[in-house]
């Protein structure tokens, strides 16, 4: 399965937290699964951290390299990613979020998700 792993899940695994529950370390350490990243979770990260948050305090460079060593594929944000967010219902404004619905349908990847919002949209996501 091709995994496209948001942003929260991308931290918290590479942090090693205890937020990341055990269903979606399963499908993370599964060989099986290819493992994705979004330039628009660096994006997110950039921003949010440039902002106080301190769900976000991750040096997104350091980020970055430690997914690309540990085998996950980076995916740039293209125009057909930026189109497809059109066709998303309103139900959740986050824009980042909802780039990374658009870029998980357009490439066909399965989302996973630990925000309940997401995970109300349709297509290929899973809730861990």
């Amino acid at each position: 399965m091709k995994l496209l792993l948001d942003t929260h899940l991308l931290i918290w695994a590479a942090t090693g937290s205890e937020q990341l529950s055990t269903k979606a370390y399963d499908l993370i350490s599964d060989k099986q699964n290819a493992l994705f990243f979004s330039v628009a979770s660096l994006w997110e990260i950039a921003i949010k951290s440039g902002l106080g948050r301190s769900d976000f305090q991750i040096d997104p460079n350091m980020l970055r390299r430690g997914l690309i060593e540990n085998g996950y594929e980076e995916v740039p944000i293209t125009a057909p990613h930026t189109i497809a967010v059109q066709s998303l219902p309103a139900r959740h404004k986050d824009p980042f979020d909802r780039m990374l619905i658009a870029v998980s349908a357009v490439e066909g990847f399965t989302l996973l998700t630990s925000d309940k919002n997401v995970a109300g949209y349709p297509g290929s996501i899973i809730p861990v």
